[in-house]
């Protein structure tokens, strides 16, 4: 129920947002006209299209980020062909393209009928929706984003509806409130015709603002309210808590399939403020986030003995992955008989990189007792559904146990999973008895696995906990002095950006980094940001962040042709000495050869507020997200 009013929330919100500025002309148009008849239908109708829409967009996956693309160069050029019909009404009979037509005869087929019916007012609403559809925020993002990895559902239409008709609600309010001195004003002045024309104008405006990408930058900057951040505290604040349907729990912090959940030891969630972080990270020891979300703990003593633990249900099909490495692809029915680890990871996932090294050495310890791990690979960016990068990590980590590549989702879906890492114990009936969600309990997963050998009849089960010392990126937290969450680059889930002038979607600019406070972050030089990424225009630009942890990971790849990319980092304005990472030297130095995590700063000494930057000496890097450990 929280998530419905979040989305309703977040809907009601985009009234302060400037990407609503092309559709306020449209509703103000009819506001002399009857509202139950008028500004209702219409607003019906635009909630319902982008509903539609947005459900689409959702469920085409790739297709959805082709479109968040291209989708609104295309409103853009709708919008300024109805202003030109607002402001020459006659022009509109001559538009010979069938939506620009269409448009036309909406428009003019509203302004004849007046209150005699509703069906023009609902065709123009649908209309409007088709205008509005591109722009979003990152409550919409979270809705967006869990429909793509989860797939269509009822409730995924019901969440975006909601988000609709908040957005119908603040419009309504405005169009109710301000409608009636609106509509005098027409009367009085007895120039109906002119406001007609100026509201052609205002439309034109809106388009020309937007195409300079004003909309996104200066405009968001003036406006006494950002949608952004009030989105991103409601998601901190109220995350729903509850039990999860699952018997089994978490470990630790893990990343989720959605963007307002913890990824990064002791992180906090996505846009999270940092005065949240301190407050999360007592909890996040314990548990983990998931999209649902819902939020579990294994029971106490389960691990103990096979028989306590409870049946979570059958191993689901491992069908549909792309490839299969390190084995022939494997299926439900060839592992009874055996015990199942089935471990759901990504390769630039830093909770994922610090459980590797356990999950690898599990596979070694009980391969001849009866184990069976199979690594599930399922991507959260774009470049981790590519094979070769897929298959180059599984080298360079050493993984010699089975992989699923299951780059469309297939087998995260049949688990209806939530999280990465994930892992799901199966016995050797084929039955799921316990599960854990991100990092550290690795003494209880190890007994899990110890009690079902034993339970499946293995008598020379080896006693014992791994021994595992983790290096670079795969080394442990340091929980306590963890205070940055995880954040993203791309303006689909980016947030305390603090560049002057903001970000341009999709567009090249100039940045200046301006002067980040803790967790805040900017760039410098010539970026294009895209929904995932910021790809670097020419050299020397740079991204700075003021971060407080132990180590600083930063997901990169290098220039589009693959040419690699060297660069330089620094911690205070200084060669980082001691505390480089594992991917610089003593100096800073480095080069992007991949896309993967980087290991840039590991620090030695007492922890503190420091400002990092990166400086890259070759155009065309491409980076993605900052991790803490």
């Amino acid at each position: 129920m929280i998530l419905f009013v979040l989305a309703y929330v977040g809907g009601v919100l985009t009234i302060v947002s400037p990407c609503i500025l092309p559709v306020l002309p449209f509703v103000f148009a009819r506001a002399d006209r009857p509202f139950l008849r008028n500004g209702l239908p219409l607003l019906i109708g635009m909630a319902a299209t982008f509903a539609a829409v947005a459900t689409l967009a959702a469920v085409a996956g790739g297709w959805a980020v082709k479109a968040n693309e291209y989708g609104r160069d295309v409103a853009l050029a709708l919008v300024a062909l109805f202003g030109v019909a607002l402001l020459v009404p006659s022009l509109a009979e001559w538009l010979t393209r069938p939506l620009v037509a269409l448009g036309g005869r909406l428009s003019q087929s509203a302004d004849r009928e007046g209150a005699g019916s509703i069906l023009p007012s609902v065709l123009l609403g649908v209309a409007t929706g088709l205008l509005w559809a591109p722009c979003a925020g990152p409550i919409l993002g979270l809705i967006l984003t869990a429909a793509a990895l989860q797939g269509a559902s009822v409730q995924t239409s019901l969440l975006l509806l909601a988000y609709a008709l908040g957005a119908a609600t603040s419009l309504a309010v405005a169009l109710l409130v301000g409608g009636g001195a609106f509509a005098a004003l027409k009367r009085s002045l007895g120039a109906s015709e002119w406001i007609r024309r100026a509201l052609g104008v205002a439309v034109l405006l809106a388009v020309g603002v937007i195409a300079l990408g004003l909309d996104t930058g200066y405009l968001t900057n003036l406006s006494t309210a950002s949608t952004t951040s009030l989105e991103q505290r409601l998601l901190a604040r109220l995350r729903p808590a509850g039990p999860s349907l699952r018997a089994g729990g978490a470990r630790g912090p893990a990343m989720s399939a959605g963007a307002m959940v913890m990824k990064g030891a002791g992180g906090a969630a996505a846009g999270a403020m940092s005065a949240d972080v301190a407050a999360m990270n007592a909890a996040a020891a314990a548990t983990a986030m998931s999209p649902n979300p819902a939020m579990s703990m294994r029971a106490a003593g389960s691990a103990a003995s096979g028989t306590q633990l409870p049946v979570e249900g059958n191993l689901p099909s491992l069908a549909g992955a792309v490839q299969w490495l390190n084995s022939a692809p494997l299926t439900a029915q060839a592992l009874r008989g055996k015990v199942v680890l089935v471990d759901f990871w990504t390769y630039s996932c830093i909770n994922c990189l610090r459980t590797i090294p356990y999950v690898r050495a599990w596979a070694q310890k009980y391969r001849d007792h009866g184990l069976v791990v199979i690594g599930v690979h399922t991507p959260e960016f774009a470049f981790e559904k590519n094979v070769t990068n897929v298959k180059s990590a599984v080298a360079r980590l050493k993984i010699a146990y089975p992989v699923a590549i299951d780059s469309n989702y297939a087998i995260w879906r049949a688990f209806d999973n939530d999280a990465w890492p994930a892992d799901y114990f199966v016995d050797a009936q084929g039955r799921v008895r316990d599960h854990h969600f991100g990092e550290g309990d690795y003494a209880g997963a190890e007994h899990v696995i110890q009690a079902l050998l034993l339970q499946a009849g293995n008598r020379d089960v080896p006693i014992g906990l791994v021994d595992v010392s983790g290096s670079g990126a795969e080394a442990a937290p340091d929980i306590q002095d963890i205070q940055s969450p995880e954040t993203y680059i791309g303006y689909e889930r980016a947030a305390n950006f603090v560049s002057p002038g903001g970000a341009v979607n999709n567009t090249a600019r100039d940045y200046q980094p301006g002067m980040p406070r803790l967790n805040e972050w900017g760039l410098s030089g010539s970026w294009t940001v895209e929904a995932q990424r910021a790809v670097l225009g020419s050299a020397g630009g740079a991204i700075v962040f003021r971060f407080h942890s132990r180590d600083l990971h930063l997901v990169l790849g290098p220039a589009a042709d693959g040419r690699p990319v060297r660069f330089r980092v620094t911690i205070d304005g200084a060669a980082p000495g001691p505390d480089h990472g594992a991917d610089t030297d003593a100096d800073g130095n480095g080069v992007v050869t991949g896309q993967r995590l980087y290991q840039l700063i590991r620090q030695r000494g007492t922890i503190g507020d420091r400002t990092f930057e990166v400086r890259f000496l070759d155009p065309g890097v491409q980076a993605y997200s900052f991790t803490f450990g």
